[in-house]
């Protein structure tokens, strides 16, 4: 019997997308809890997620059930935060079981030697995001935020965000992100001769690139448009796949 393959996934952006991307978001994790060997999320599964000490977003309560779901099925699930849902901590990782992991990092997957990003901020240029990134990532800026209420918080992200609008039109800015994140993870194949995989998301587009023989570029793409997801098994070519229950 063949090992069951490990799934990746990013750029959900639950609570900017339609009920019925949740609700099938949610059966795309049942199938994870029978058919896999573990599932990484690799940021913005969340359009906005930052952790209260006692508050957890109520829209998102089904999801998360469901993510403790595949946990306790014995699935093991990783989570590197994305530009919109970088604030993760112990409710993730006490209370739901998930490892939440800092990106970019690396980790062998189905045997794959693996370098992970979520794609916000890789390569050189784009130095006004990289600070804007590094500020609201800093500890000082995390707790001030933590002192304003949770609904007021949760408005000022949602005026931030464009995720809704993306949603309903074409993404002008998805294919330069792409090539850029592209770009990136072809050099560092190049510089890294022991790295196997690259896997990014962010650009919303998905790919599968064999940059050198066995070597490739991955980008799990999106559940706004795509609704696609990533199987990697040992042995084989990483799998793009779309879910359509």
């Amino acid at each position: 019997m063949s090992a069951k393959p490990i799934m990746v996934v990013s750029d959900i952006h639950l609570g900017a997308v339609p009920p019925d991307t949740e609700r099938s978001f949610r059966r795309f994790l049942g199938f994870v809890a029978g058919g896999a060997s573990g599932l990484l999320i690799n940021g913005d599964l969340f359009d906005f997620w930052f952790e209260y000490r006692t508050v957890v977003p109520r829209q998102h309560l089904r999801v998360l059930a469901a993510l403790a779901d595949v946990v306790e099925s014995g699935v093991p699930v990783w989570f590197v935060g994305g530009n919109h849902d970088a604030w993760g901590g112990s409710f993730l990782r006490d209370e739901i079981g998930m490892t939440l992991l800092q990106g970019p990092c690396e980790m062998t997957l189905a045997g794959y030697c693996a370098l992970i990003a979520h794609g916000d901020g890789v390569g050189p240029g784009d130095r006004g995001y990289k600070a804007l990134r590094s500020f609201i990532r800093h500890p000082w800026t995390v707790r001030s935020f933590r002192t304003i209420h949770p609904d007021l918080g949760s408005r000022i992200a949602a005026r931030a965000s464009s995720t809704e609008h993306k949603v309903e039109t074409a993404d002008p800015g998805g294919e330069s992100r792409a090539h850029h994140i592209q770009r990136w993870a072809t050099e560092r194949l190049g510089a890294r001769p022991d790295l196997d995989l690259v896997l990014a998301g962010h650009a919303h587009v998905p790919v599968v690139l064999e940059v050198e023989p066995r070597r490739f570029y991955v980008n799990s793409g999106d559940w706004l448009k795509h609704f696609s997801y990533v199987a990697l098994s040992p042995g084989e070519t990483p799998a793009l796949a779309r879910w359509g229950s």
